[in-house]
């Protein structure tokens, strides 16, 4: 802590203390936080009801895995898809107004965890929740077929970012927390890209990784980036998407309420796992849900 200015009484200085820049970072996601859940509880389609197990059990098991670098986005979108559990222009909403808490979550653990170079982790955030901005008024927006094609050309992205991790692992990357010069400014152009793309349930984990490893971080560097960007840009995005009613309420409250157990456990209990076999099933679920998306916006078409 620093002094910001002092007073004398009865003979004692009075030093006012100043956060530092991470504490001014928590403080942030704080009030984000607050603004979302205001938002949430306030805007149209309040009053969501009670979820069901099956939603509780999916906010865990996506936010359990989300933690340990799976994603949350792709395997829950097929599991939405393959239980007809949301209409198909409402998933993307959905996956950003359920996801924000346990992502907010993530966010404070992983900030405080890994000490990335505080400009660096600002600017790329900050430049997500920009792209985020743009992005989610155009997706909350757009028609059912619309959002089918674009979630449908989103999974199969995801899908080859899956397959790519299995099959030949982001570079292996480099030492350094920091971004400076021309690489600070090709890492907030790509979050900037990422931040729009994220409303529409591409996910960030992995184009993250790939990001900060080819810009010569350390890939744990991609966590408190990655965890930090969503922790910020989804309330942004989640607010449009309330404010014009694209969501489904239930199913995301049982993302929320679920989630947050599953993440405090893979944070601090089981903190690692063999991820694998995992990725093989959600390829094929999120290819599957991709095929799906596709032949119902050409089925719309028709």
């Amino acid at each position: 802590m620093r002094a910001i200015g002092s007073g004398i009484t009865g003979g004692r200085a009075i030093v006012a203390p100043m956060l530092t820049a991470r504490e001014m970072l928590f403080l942030a996601l704080g009030i984000f936080g607050a603004g979302y859940v205001w938002i949430w509880f306030t805007g149209k389609g309040r009053a969501p009801g009670v979820p069901s197990p099956l939603e509780l059990v999916i906010g865990f098991f996506t936010n359990f895995f989300d933690s340990l670098g799976i994603g949350s986005f792709a395997p829950t979108t097929a599991i939405f898809k393959f239980r007809k559990m949301v209409p198909d222009e409402q998933i993307p909403g959905t996956l950003n107004v359920g996801h924000t808490l346990p992502t907010i979550l993530e966010a404070f653990l992983f900030i405080a965890i890994v000490n990335v170079d505080m400009l660096t982790l600002v600017l790329m955030i900050s430049a997500a929740v920009v792209g985020a901005w743009f992005g989610a008024g155009v997706v909350a927006g757009l028609s059912r077929r619309k959002v089918q094609i674009g979630m449908g050309v989103a999974l199969l992205v995801a899908a080859g970012f899956f397959l790519k991790d299995i099959l030949n692992p982001a570079p292996a990357g480099g030492v350094a927390m920091i971004l400076q010069g021309w690489k600070l400014w090709a890492g907030v152009l790509g979050s900037l890209v990422l931040g729009a793309l994220m409303t529409l349930g591409i996910g960030l984990y992995a184009p993250c990784m790939i990001l900060v490893s080819l810009l010569g971080m350390d890939p744990k560097a991609a966590f408190p980036i990655m965890m930090g960007s969503c922790a910020f840009l989804m309330p942004v995005a989640s607010a449009r998407f309330v404010r014009k009613d694209s969501y489904a309420a239930r199913p995301a409250l049982g993302l929320a309420l679920g989630g947050l157990p599953g993440v405090l456990i893979a944070v601090f209990i089981v903190k690692s796992l063999s991820l694998t076999w995992i990725r093989w099933l959600v390829i094929c679920a999120v290819i599957y849900a991709a095929i799906t998306m596709l032949r119902s916006a050409r089925g719309a078409k028709r």
